[in-house]
C-alpha cells in the first residue's frame, strides 16, 4: 500500500510540475500591448499625376516618405517616431509651398496636421497612456495629412481644368465681378499671354 502511495504521489508531482511549465512558456509568448503592430492607412494621397507638381516641394515629399513608415507599426515605434514626425511637420508648415497652394484651406489642413503631430509627440512624456489611446492618434494625424493630400488635388485638378478652357469673357457676357480670385488670376495670365503673343 505504501508503495502504491508513493507512485501516486510521484505522479501528482510530475503533473504538477509539466503544468507549471507549461504556464511559463505561455507567459514567454504573450507579447506586451505596445509592442503589438497594428496597421495604419493613409486613405488619400496625392494623384500620381499631380506629383510632378509639386516636385520642388521638398518638405513635403520628405514628410510623405517618412508617414509611410506607418503603415504596420507598434505604439513604442510610433512614440519613437513622434517627435521627428513633428519636426517634419513643422518644417513644411514653416517653408514656402507651390504658389497655386497659397490658400487659407490649404494652410488650415497643414495647422491642424502640425496640431496633431504635436499631440503625438506630447504622448511621450506621458506615463500612463495606452497603446490603444497612441495608435488612434496617429490615426487622426494620417486622416490630417489624408485631409491635406485631397486638397491638394482639389487645387491641382481645378488648376488644370482652368487650364483647358480658352475662353474670352468679352465676347460671352460674363460677370467677371463674380469670378473667383484663382479663375480670375488664370483669365489675366492668359489674356496677358495671348498679349504677348501678338
Amino acid at each position: 500500500m505504501r508503495k502504491i502511495l508513493s507512485i501516486l504521489l510521484l505522479v501528482i508531482a510530475f503533473y504538477s510540475c509539466q503544468k507549471s511549465q507549461e504556464n511559463t512558456d505561455e507567459t514567454l509568448v504573450e507579447k506586451p500591448n505596445s509592442s503589438v503592430e497594428k496597421s495604419h492607412r493613409l486613405k488619400t494621397k496625392v494623384r500620381f499625376s499631380f506629383k510632378d507638381s509639386i516636385a520642388d516641394w521638398e518638405t513635403y515629399r520628405n514628410l510623405d516618405d517618412f508617414i509611410g513608415r506607418f503603415d504596420r507599426v507598434s505604439s513604442n515605434e510610433i512614440l519613437s517616431n513622434a517627435l521627428e514626425l513633428e519636426e517634419l511637420v513643422r518644417k513644411m508648415k514653416d517653408t514656402v509651398k507651390p504658389r497655386f497652394l497659397m490658400s487659407p484651406a490649404v494652410y488650415a489642413r497643414i495647422n491642424v496636421l502640425y496640431n496633431e503631430s504635436l499631440r503625438l509627440s506630447d504622448m511621450i512624456l506621458i506615463p500612463a497612456i495606452t497603446s490603444e489611446e497612441v495608435h488612434d492618434q496617429t490615426d487622426k494625424v494620417l486622416k490630417a495629412f489624408s485631409s491635406l493630400n485631397a486638397k491638394i488635388n482639389t487645387v491641382l485638378r481645378k488648376k488644370r481644368f482652368e487650364e483647358s478652357i480658352d475662353f474670352n469673357a468679352d465676347f460671352i457676357g460674363i460677370d467677371t465681378t463674380k469670378i473667383d480670385s484663382v479663375s480670375r488670376k488664370t483669365i489675366r495670365e492668359r489674356q496677358l499671354q495671348k498679349q504677348d503673343e501678338l
